[in-house]
Order: structure tokens, then sequence, then C-alpha cells
């Protein structure tokens, strides 16, 4: 099937808020954003403030069964040998090619030679892939917010059907099949207005002006977050993708994206669903063992070699990845006991 990106141009009076003394660039300030999303909220919800410059609107269409989970990875057009690791290893399809899987990677534009040469090889691989959306804005860091509202309402017009979703980070070891088969599970009816991931209850907004972090009380002046989940690594239900995305439209955005997702499920009065144990979602780096590793959803910060090499590794021990810590544990235990002195 021959490859031809969807380009979804914007309606002139939305062209002219963007380009006011108000943006800088391709970002409009956050007043203005919204000003732009609220006024492309008809009955229905459109594609947003932004064209795509690659979009897979039949991906979902085109799956069968609908898709049981949906992938969104926020990534960065530079992050090539990122996404190919993922292709190979916890984003590939065949972890559940009966329940309907999709992947998608979520990227900005860059500026420049450097953003045209990005550009095109993007392209080549979107391309060979099939597996890219990206809209016009620019790829920064204050603009995963936007990436993300961007994977949420390509879910809610091109796959309402999905039963749910995840967003993650492309330096991210997911271990898909505990995800589906143990937190999700299949067999169940589908749940509705979920949302669950390492939970952060109770954080205050980071003053600090030197932090990346920081929340300036103009933009937020509460004293603390609604509870919300780290932006390494959440799931929720499909409904929740346009219900999110239409609270956003109401709701000033803030940089910090998860933060954000937050607020909007606050303003939703849906409260995050804390996980069956605390060690599932992982926003730092676990040490790796497969025992551990078979037993826990996230853990941040892998180079695409070592993802490859620690996948692997899971798959190759996944019929008996505790057996030798259960067995260094007796071995232990014998130890203490012949050692333990006589009463």
């Amino acid at each position: 099937m021959s490859y031809h990106p969807q380009i979804c141009p914007l309606s002139s009076s939305v062209f002219q808020a963007i380009t006011t003394r108000e943006t800088i660039g391709r970002t409009p300030t956050f007043t203005t954003l919204t000003t732009i999303l609220s006024a492309n909220l008809r009955v229905t919800i459109s594609q947003g403030p932004f064209p795509y410059v690659i979009n897979e609107p039949n991906k979902c269409a085109d799956s069968r069964p609908s898709p049981f989970l949906v992938l969104l990875i926020s990534t960065e057009a530079r992050q090539v040998e990122a996404r190919n690791a993922i292709r190979q290893t916890w984003g590939n399809e065949s972890v559940a090619p009966a329940l309907g899987f999709i992947r998608l990677f979520l990227l900005g534009r860059n500026e420049g030679e450097l953003g045209l040469l990005q550009q095109r090889m993007l392209e080549a691989e979107s391309q060979r892939y099939h597996d890219i959306i990206q809209q016009d804005f620019l790829d920064t860091y204050k603009n995963l917010t936007i990436k993300t509202l961007m994977g949420m309402n390509w879910v809610a017009i091109h796959c309402p059907q999905a039963g749910y979703v995840m967003k993650t980070d492309s330096d991210m070891f997911l271990n898909t099949e505990y995800l589906i088969y143990k937190l999700l599970r299949p067999e169940l009816k589908l749940k509705k207005n979920y949302f669950t991931g390492n939970n952060m209850r109770g954080f205050a907004p980071n003053r600090n002006k030197n932090s990346k972090w920081y929340m300036p009380p103009e933009l937020y002046p509460g004293e603390k977050y609604p509870t919300f989940c780290s932006g390494t690594g959440y799931v929720f239900s499909g409904d929740l993708a346009g219900k999110i995305y239409r609270a956003s439209l109401r709701i000033r955005l803030l940089h910090l994206e998860d933060v954000y997702v937050g607020i909007c499920l606050a303003k939703l009065q849906i409260e995050p669903t804390p996980p069956p144990n605390e060690f599932l979602f992982n926003h730092w780096r676990v040490s790796y063992s497969s025992c551990k590793y078979s037993h826990l959803i996230t853990s941040h910060g892998f180079h695409p070699n070592e993802l490859l090499k620690y996948w692997h590794h899971l798959q190759s021990n996944k019929r008996n990845t505790c057996i030798n810590v259960l067995r260094a544990g007796r071995v232990h235990l014998n130890r203490m006991n012949r050692e333990r002195p006589a009463k």
C-alpha cells in the first residue's frame, strides 16, 4: 500500500489566531491555545489546532479485532534507535496478536536544516512502519502536554472503540504482557473512567525557578496538585481519551503534562485508581532481574541496546524467572539454620 501523509490545513480563523503576537514560532501561549482549542470544539471532537504532518487515520480501522490496547509513545525525531528497539520488544504487535494491539509514536516538528533532514528521515520511517503521528508544533519539553493531547485526540477521533490506552516514553521498559494479562485482563468486562499508574498524591508545585519542574504561581496558584500519575507511564480506559481531551478545552494548558492530565481528571471528578501494588509502575530505574521484571509494568531510563538485551533475556526466562531466586533463598535459609546456635 502506498503511503500518503495526511495533511489537514487549519481554518483561516485558527491560522490567524496562531500567528498573532501572542505566539512564538509555532507554539501559541497557553491562553491563546486554549481559546483555539475551544473554538475548534463542535458537536464532535475536531483534530485540534495543529495540522497533521504525518497521520495514520486508518490504523485502528484496519485492526482486526478492534484494539484492546493502544500504546501512545512520546518520542523525538532523533530517537530512531529507541523506536526500532521498541518495535522489536515491548511495542511489537506479536505480544498480543489475538487481542488487537496498536503502537503509535507521537512527535512534533523541529526547525532549521537539521529539522528538515530529520523530517525526511522520519517520513521514510513512517512509510516503512506506519506507526508515527506528527503535528506541526515545535517538539520541545514544554510542549509535551500538546503532544499527549494529540495522542488522546487521535484515539478519540480515529479509535474510539479502543479498550485501553497507555501513554509512555521511549526510554521505558514496559512489560506489555503483564500489563495486558495481569492488570487489564481481557477476559473481564472493559472498565470505564479508569485511570492508573504511579499515583502522585499530595504533591505541591515546585516554585524553584531553576527547576525543570518549576510552576509559576500565575499559571497554577494552588498549594497542591490534584492526584496525578507519573508521565513515564499511565494507563486509562479508551472512553477517557475523548473525555480528557474535551476537559482540556476548558482548562488552561500547563507545560507539566502529567500534572495537567491530573487536573483534567479532577475536572471530570475522576480519581486515579491506585495499582494493585506500588511496584508495578516505576518512574525510576529498577535494577534488572528476570524475577523482578516479570512482576512489574514499567521501569525508566533504558538505552535501546539495554532494552533489547533485557527484553530478550526476560522472554527466554519466562517459565523460570523466579526459580533461581527461590533456590537462593532456600540455600540462605538452610545456611542460617545450620549456623544458628543451639538453645
